[in-house]
């Protein structure tokens, strides 16, 4: 059913995602409503209406979910549980929700989608540590099955006597064995899908990280990553059709000889997918509002050539004045207080062509 102009969208979270989300639902004429615990937040900045409360304050999630006509969330790291108060408002659906936040679960959900994963085990104990090192094989990273991200919760082990001290410095939490990847280049697919199967794919931006974190996403991608995007969409749409997705989804990719390896999944907009608000037509944002209130997709082709997006870490936010000097690049501030190492604090996008 549509949700027309003029009504109100809830955001459970409160980041920069967030607020990109809201400003593209405002420029469609919709006011957004977010439900956030921090006292300041970057898309509470931007937001019509705010609901400061924690996520599994069932009286206060009650009370959002009936101040809203649709409701939609900025990170996948929330109480399932607290969110099926909202039932059909909500999209996507507590399904991707729980998918994505347990590494064991998604990596099983992959392979039943008929994607390609690293070989992996999960991890309980050192022991299990030990017999993922017998599987798999050296080196291996363990991912804590949840709350990680940009790079949080992982350790390497390269070496047998590696074992330990990596299942320490991850709190000997509940984890997966990953084995490494012999990958040639990093990709993403992005793609919005709407309730009856429509969908749309953008250009696949080709990926650097560096200490776990996004620092810069590419399109047009190489053409090793190019190669292998055919086959990395038709995965990604398995995996958003079997889990029923509303909304933009977000696989990333290793381009790797035997094809795309499937890394992680993120149900909702996404850090690579930035390039779009300057370098596509329609961008992430505004395509997953169009998606969730059943507008119709808009058009995701190049703006020019091609666009560069580098993430402004930490301190990298000092040069906001370097930055917005550049008439050629698009500079995003997310309204952070404090620049602390790691800390995405912005990015800037130059459309090529």
């Amino acid at each position: 059913m549509i949700v027309p102009p003029g009504s109100t969208i809830g955001i459970i979270g409160g980041g920069q995602l967030g607020r990109m989300l809201a400003i593209a639902a405002a420029q469609l004429g919709y006011e957004c409503h977010v439900l956030t615990p921090d006292a300041d937040s970057p898309a509470a900045q931007v937001s019509a209406h705010v609901t400061r409360a924690a996520y599994t304050d069932i009286g206060a999630v009650w009370s959002f979910a009936r101040s809203v006509d649709v409701a939609t969330y900025e990170f996948e790291n929330l109480p399932v549980a607290a969110l099926d108060v909202l039932g059909d408002k909500l999209k996507p659906s507590t399904r991707s929700l729980a998918v994505a936040q347990d590494r064991a679960h998604e990596k099983t959900f992959i392979e039943k989608c008929g994607a390609r994963v690293a070989p992996w085990r999960k991890i309980a104990s050192l022991a299990d540590v030990t017999g993922a090192v017998l599987k798999v094989g050296l080196p291996l990273v363990l991912k804590t099955r949840r709350y990680g991200y940009d790079g949080k919760g992982q350790a390497w082990v390269r070496s047998r006597r590696e074992e330990e001290s990596a299942w320490q410095s991850i709190g000997e939490e509940p984890a997966i064995a990953e084995a490494a990847i012999d990958f040639v280049a990093e990709f993403s697919v992005i793609v919005a899908r709407w309730e009856d199967g429509r969908h749309a794919f953008w250009d696949s931006p080709e990926n650097e990280h560096r200490d776990g974190i996004l620092r810069r996403s590419t399109v047009p991608c190489s053409a090793a990553c190019a190669a292998q995007v055919a086959e990395a969409r038709a995965a990604a749409l398995s995996i958003a059709e079997e889990l029923g997705h509303v909304g933009v989804l977000t696989v990333e990719f290793f381009a790797s000889k035997s094809g795309p390896v499937v890394n992680e999944i993120a149900p909702r907009v996404h850090n690579s997918g930035h390039w779009t608000i300057e370098g596509a037509v329609t961008s992430q944002f505004e395509q997953h509002i169009r998606a969730i209130c059943d507008l119709p997709p808009g058009p995701t082709g190049l703006v020019g050539a091609g666009a560069v997006m580098d993430n402004l870490i930490g301190d990298d936010v000092e040069r906001w004045p370097e930055l917005v000097s550049d008439p050629g690049l698009h500079v995003h501030l997310y309204g952070k207080g404090e620049a602390r190492p790691g800390r995405k604090m912005g990015h800037v996008t130059r459309v090529t062509g």
